[in-house]
């Protein structure tokens, strides 16, 4: 007989955090929180099956909102937050190796940098077997195995669509999603990965294929958790009722690209899917592939992606008319940044932090030198309820330039300000949105 159990949007809400990590909390006689003091379902005082004794329920505290629970980690000033609504706890900053890793890189330095974000706190490495050709892959498992850290100690993603040339190693069929996946932990030299995601919706395979496939790997141990990247609201929506109907395993996050030029899908889209579902949000890119640094500055340096071979599609994009705009407006908000004493890349970072529902942001830098930088956006925050002495000065060069946080973590974005920690004073800074009218105020410079 099978059962299947729903799991609605009220019960969703119903649990915080704190309940999932520590289980029901003890009534005052002790137990698991059902019936007081007694044990076996007995009340005390020895009552028989015939007694009717009242039995006092203590109520749980309400749980905000769409909070997502952090907690700091000791010695590296990390935090951390669940995935979704799942009980996986990951770093809030992860590692990405597109791009970098067996192609932009060495070897050598894909250590260096894997070696100082597992030693700053980062617990979370996501890569995909696309990679560089599957080098990506090879590269991170070589490390892991050279320096013997605990395989319960960090969190290991891959994703799966494009895997070769031949058609049956494409999609999301169930071959694929199973043979791809045990060729990515055979490069990766690991027995499971954490969380396998469907690198992009397949038009080519039925949702129920590709939610039972998914069940299956995570049945036969070979991830221990499944979701989407690049998919739109409405798949996510489908495959997690797929999954209801037949009894089978859910997605539990989305990768989604998300930075200051790209906003709509993580700030309109699943904000609902978490609160509803319980799906979270891995973001990528959010730096605009570098963009956001301020290097570009109306040229292509040849140290940066834009000039590596295979990527003229980026150099395009920088050097076309958008490209031009969007690096004009960066230009922008740099004298914020410099008056909050934090670089342009760390208050990009940062204010995805911010986003309702994001889980973890994934940086991808070619340096240990360049993580240690974005690992300062974790001293950037926003303090709630409070407005700066002084205000945001009022100058042509960014008179069209003012910011505010995302709504998050149950809170109001209304008069919340961003500041750096012994940054005085700190600055109130909004952000006038022209391009999405409906979308909730947050870091967009206008049009002009």
């Amino acid at each position: 007989m099978q059962v299947s159990i729903a799991c609605t949007e009220q019960n969703l809400r119903s649990r915080s955090s704190e309940d999932r990590l520590c289980g029901p909390r003890p009534g005052p006689g002790g137990g698991n929180g059902g019936q007081v003091g007694g044990g076996h379902g007995n009340p005390p005082g020895g009552g028989g099956p015939g007694s009717k004794t009242r039995v006092a329920l203590v109520p749980r505290p309400p749980a905000p909102a769409g909070a997502l629970r952090e907690s700091t980690g000791r010695g590296t000033g990390m935090k951390y937050r669940n995935l979704g609504k799942s009980g996986l706890r990951v770093s809030c900053l992860g590692l990405g190796t597109w791009v970098t890793f067996g192609s932009q890189i060495s070897d050598e330095t894909a250590e260096d940098v894997l070696t100082v974000a597992y030693e700053h706190g980062i617990n979370l490495f996501d890569t995909a077997e696309v990679y560089a050709a599957g080098k990506a892959e090879r590269t991170l498992g070589n490390i892991l195995k050279s320096k013997g850290w605990r395989r319960s100690s960090y969190v290991i993603t891959t994703k799966i669509f494009w895997g070769g040339q031949a058609e049956t190693e494409r999609g999301l069929s169930r071959k694929h999603i199973i043979e791809g996946l045990r060729g990515s932990l055979e490069r990766l030299q690991l027995g499971y990965v954490d969380i396998v995601f469907a690198n992009r919706s397949d038009p080519n395979s039925p949702m129920e294929e590709i939610v039972r496939a998914m069940t299956y790997v995570i049945n036969q141990g070979l991830a221990l958790y499944w979701g989407t990247s690049r998919w739109g609201a409405a798949e996510i929506m489908e495959a997690y009722s797929m999954a209801r109907q037949f009894n089978l395993t859910p997605p539990v996050c989305e990768q989604a690209e998300n930075h200051l030029f790209q906003r709509e899908k993580v700030e309109m889209q699943l904000p609902e899917l978490y609160h509803k579902i319980g799906v979270g949000s891995v973001t990528w890119s959010p730096l605009a592939c570098g963009l956001i640094t301020s290097k570009y500055d109306g040229r292509v340096p040849d140290t940066c992606r834009a000039a590596i071979k295979g990527y003229q599609w980026l150099k395009d994009k920088v050097q076309s008319e958008d490209g031009k705009k969007q690096q004009a407006k960066v230009m922008d908000l740099l004298p914020i940044a410099n008056q909050l004493g934090c670089t342009a890349a760390q208050l990009a970072i940062a204010w995805c932090l911010r986003s309702e529902g994001v889980s973890s942001v994934l940086l991808g830098v070619s340096s240990a030198e360049q993580l240690m930088e974005h690992l300062g956006a974790l001293q950037v925050s926003w303090r709630q309820g409070q407005r700066s002495p002084v205000p945001l000065p009022r100058r042509p060069s960014h008179a069209g330039v003012t910011l505010q946080s995302p709504p998050f973590a149950g809170g109001s974005s209304q008069g919340d300000q961003l500041c750096v920690a012994g940054a005085q004073p700190p600055l109130s800074w909004v952000l006038q949105s022209a391009a999405l009218p409906t979308a909730p105020l947050s870091c967009r410079c206008s049009a002009s």
